[in-house]
């Protein structure tokens, strides 16, 4: 895979950019920490970045598919070295007030916010399709791999000589990153594609020869527009929206954990280091759930991933019953496992289902969905720690987590869908409820990514 140079640009940009994401996850947690000593700061601060990063997503998408996707990445890098850097000065001159941190993590946002609709559509332009599911999973263990060494150097830095040099490192990755993608000239543009959109869908053409420069043409195309391609696109799949209502939940429930995680960690665990095992152990898992996803091809990839991004809720369940950080990094390596097997099976279902042309407007409903209720997560975590204890939230947060993650098993399309893009016939009983034509299911990741590691799903 890395010997096509495309790839291999953008595959340098994503490590460097996962890097310092898991990087300044832990440091900025504690950074914030050591000023107020407050888990709910802890998630407003979060939260300050998730909010417009959820109602910007859809403007990223739309420009994604306008504008040359790589182009778009860079010019968000360089927003986000800034923001960083200035946050890490803020950090070490030891005068920050949470109200700035929350300032300046909301710009950081509204630029993930024009990045991330960007990836998958980028990926699309620089791997040929055949190899595409082996792309995606090289990038899963390759932000896997971010997140155990990350986590470790974050420690390091935070225990050494303060977290505000590990934010300060957050910006050069943002740096390096943009650097990379500079180098980057994708092997086609966008393709149009004459596909139907509708619930069943079936695998679309990927022959194009169309330039970035030739699909941006036609300016025309005002916003609305291209949002409402999007929409139409999203919701006429409902494995689609299906999976990604279930992620919008399942994500709350993690950034809960990833605000009473640290605290907890602080005060029962050893402190900065506990937490960071616990993440490093997550990132093992990661990187264990990404080299079988290189190689396993389920027959029906989307029930096989369901039932894998199970294992997501795991690390909310064991840290609510142990006093020990052990048994949680072996939680967290599960967790790990089963995120990133689901995501590139996702990922490649995605890119081979949604024509080429809306990809970049269809994964910003889909980056949105699994955003939107993060920040509700994040802000509300503290306050029902203080009103219930942390162990008994954690406990019921992993509870729902577990069965909104396999709630989407209920959709005909999830269990169906094949890895032809075919469905196969429900049974022959002809009253049995048409669920694909249904309404949603109330509940059901990441990487996520997915930052915070996100159910796509950082």
């Amino acid at each position: 895979m890395l010997r096509i140079p495309a790839y291999r640009w953008f595959f340098l940009g994503q490590l460097a950019s996962a890097f310092g994401d898991f990087l300044v996850a832990p440091a900025l947690a504690f950074a914030v920490l050591g000023l107020t000593g407050s888990a709910a700061d802890i998630g407003f601060v979060l939260a300050a970045r998730t909010v417009p990063l959820v109602l910007l997503m859809l403007v990223g998408g739309a420009l994604a598919d306008r504008l040359p996707r790589h182009l778009v990445m860079i010019g968000a890098d360089v927003v986000r070295a800034g923001v960083q850097a200035a946050t890490a000065a803020l950090v070490l001159s030891g005068q920050a007030q949470i109200w700035q941190l929350m300032a300046l993590q909301a710009v950081h946002g509204s630029a993930t916010a024009m990045f991330t609709p960007a990836v998958s559509g980028l990926l699309q332009q620089t791997v040929p399709p055949p190899q595409r599911q082996a792309g995606n999973a090289l990038l899963a263990m390759q932000r896997s791999a971010a997140f155990i060494a990350a986590p470790l150097v974050a420690t390091v830095l935070v225990v050494t000589v303060g977290p505000g040099w590990a934010i300060g490192a957050d910006a050069v990755t943002f740096v390096a990153s943009a650097v990379f993608l500079s180098r980057l000239r994708p092997l086609t543009g966008p393709t149009r594609k004459a596909t139907k959109a509708t619930t069943a869908t079936k695998a679309p053409s990927d022959k194009s020869d169309r330039s970035d420069a030739q699909v941006a043409a036609p300016a025309a195309r005002n916003l609305a527009r291209d949002l409402r391609e999007g929409w139409r696109e999203f919701r006429s799949r409902t494995w689609v929206w299906s999976l990604i209502s279930a992620a919008s939940l399942t994500n709350a429930c993690w950034s809960v954990f990833s605000v009473l995680g640290p605290a907890l960690s602080e005060r029962e665990f050893g402190g900065p280091e506990a937490w960071g095992l616990v993440l490093t152990a997550f990132g093992a898992g990661a990187v264990s759930g990404g080299a079988v996803a290189l190689y396993v091809r389920p027959r029906r990839p989307l029930r096989f991933a369901a039932l894998s991004v199970s294992l997501f809720a795991v690390p909310s369940l064991v840290m609510s019953q142990v006093s020990s950080a052990v048994p949680v990094m072996a939680g967290a390596f599960l967790g790990g496992l089963g995120l990133m097997v689901f995501n590139p099976l996702w990922e490649t279902v995605l890119q081979r289902e949604i024509p080429s042309t809306a990809l970049s407007k269809v994964s910003a409903y889909e980056w949105l969905g699994s955003y939107a209720m993060q920040p509700v997560g994040m802000a509300l975590a503290g306050p029902a720690a203080a009103l219930w204890g942390a162990r008994r939230t954690m406990l019921a947060v992993g509870l729902a987590h577990l069965a909104i993650s396999l709630a989407p098993l209920a959709v005909r399309d999830v269990r169906n869908l094949t890895d032809a893009g075919e469905h196969t016939p429900a049974p022959a009983p002809a009253p049995a409820p048409d669920l694909a034509s249904a309404a949603a299911p109330a509940a059901v990741p990441t990487a996520a990514p997915t930052a915070v590691p996100t159910e796509r799903k950082d």
